[in-house]
């Protein structure tokens, strides 16, 4: 017997989805924002401090594509695990936990500071000139510091990748389905705001307080966090704060999915005979590296190619992902408004997308620009193409999956994603130490979404479809 059955048309309500009896889903939604910003605080730090470090501790470009790989790589794991673990926990429970173990892993990155590896050679071999003295730095301090950050990168994407299966599970869980890409929109809009905050706050708490408090400061931010959801939190069943009215609405268009009865989730193998999920999948092979790119490399590029200063470098990042933030919200609106048009869900969703992956293309432009400004638009346009491709992939995941499995599909498409960006940022790496240009790198993604919508599309010609594969 098949686990999944749906309808292949939009949700129906007597009631105006613009006037539902409350509305305190979006404080549940508020909080999955703030959660989602400090997860890319904490992951962008470095990032915005990758020239000070590189200077301070000797890396080369390939050094930090070792760190950047790593990162990835344990964000797929963190990805796969964490989605398991939300599904057999809950979020009530898991998010709090992963909250509260990646910032512990943020504080680390500022303890490979204490390696102190130039201060003991100054101690032990006081003969040597400061030219002497700075080759045996880079000699030994280097490769130590390089493998702390990968270790606290590591233990980093292993406890972050838990946020985003958590967060789509929270979604599915307290938005009616006309909704759900909007409310994606809006929470996944906190990845950019996170980042617009990080390169002024970060570049003005480096100038301050050095590179190692930066790190401590921005780290426990999740503490916070973490207080705030066990105040808040419950499932919408249980909650004391929600009306019935506003339950009843949010239950809306749960009957397009149904559930075979069974007492335990369903095995990750057995996801994988559904069309859907390897729709998913390829698509966020394709697709979903360009993300962690921007996070890693955008700063550098925009600082090498325009020869922009720290501050410069920190106030166009800033731009960039501030542009991107329009992306998540309008693509999630973009498909509500479609649905309450009448449109099916099938076709209110991939319209999104395409809208999505051709204002990617353009990006393949971005290392030609000829001003740092014209740079960061059509970069930007590419990200906020990304963000709004990305609200409405997730949505695609709880159109077509039981919700005690949505946690789990996320978190396996996210595994491939970043297992994928692993190899993505190393031979980025790799590229930039041979060549110093960006124009491969960015090539290759102009043309991924429209690929991976491709491949959506004769995989699962209409979102609803039992086929298997």
């Amino acid at each position: 017997m098949s686990i999944i059955s749906s309808t292949n048309g939009p949700a129906t309500s007597a009631r105006s989805p613009s006037n539902p009896r409350g509305n305190y889903r979006w404080v549940i939604c508020g909080l999955l924002f703030f959660s989602v910003a400090v997860n890319y605080i904490d992951r962008l730090v470095i990032g915005i401090l990758k020239e000070p470090l590189s200077v301070k501790l000797g890396w080369t470009e390939a050094d930090y594509g070792h760190i950047a790989a790593a990162f990835s790589f344990a964000y797929a794991f963190g990805y796969l695990f964490g989605g398991r673990l939300m599904d057999r926990w809950g979020v009530k429970k898991g998010l709090p936990v992963f909250v509260f173990c990646w910032s512990l892993a943020a504080i680390a990155h500022g303890l490979c500071g204490l390696i102190g590896v130039e201060e003991q050679f100054r101690m032990s071999y006081p003969w040597f000139s400061w030219t002497e003295k700075g080759v045996v730095w880079i000699a030994f301090a280097a490769p130590l510091t390089v493998m702390g950050f990968v270790v606290a990168r590591i233990v980093l994407g292993l406890t972050e990748g838990g946020n985003f299966p958590g967060a789509i599970k929270t979604v599915a869980e307290w938005f009616p389905v006309r909704e759900r890409a909007l409310a994606t929109g809006w929470f996944n809009a906190g990845t950019n705001v996170g980042a617009i905050l990080c390169p002024p706050f970060v570049k003005w708490m480096y100038d301050h307080w050095g590179w190692e408090t930066t790190f401590y400061a921005t780290g426990c931010l999740g503490f916070l966090w973490v207080a705030a959801w066990l105040w808040i939190y419950d499932s919408p069943e249980k909650h004391r704060r929600l009306g019935a009215a506003e339950l009843d609405y949010i239950r809306e268009g749960r009957a397009a999915v149904t559930i075979e009865e069974r007492p335990a989730g369903v095995p990750l193998m057995a996801l994988l005979r559904y069309r859907a999920v390897w729709a998913y999948l390829l698509a966020s092979i394709f697709a979903g590296p360009a993300w962690g790119f921007y996070q890693f490399f955008l700063p550098d590029f925009l600082q090498k190619t325009f020869h922009l200063n720290l501050t410069e470098m920190a106030w166009w990042t800033s731009a960039f992902f501030l542009i991107a933030a329009i992306g998540g919200v309008a693509g999630g609106w973009l498909a509500g408004w479609l649905l309450g048009r009448g449109w099916t869900v099938n076709g209110a969703r991939k319209i999104a997308m395409l809208v999505c992956a051709l204002a990617v293309v353009p990006v393949f432009f971005a290392p030609s620009a000829g001003s740092v400004w014209l740079a960061v638009v059509i970069a930007g346009l590419a990200g906020s193409a990304h963000q709004g491709w990305s609200a409405n992939l997730f949505s695609m995941v709880a159109d077509t999956m039981p919700r005690q499995t949505i946690s789990s599909v996320v978190g396996l498409g996210g595994f491939v994603a970043y297992f994928t960006g692993g190899f993505v940022n190393e031979f980025t790496g790799q590229i930039l130490q041979r060549t110093g240009s960006y124009v491969t790198v960015f090539a290759y993604f102009s043309g991924m979404y429209l690929l991976s919508l491709l491949l959506i599309q004769i995989l699962v010609p209409r979102i609803g479809q039992k086929d298997t594969a």
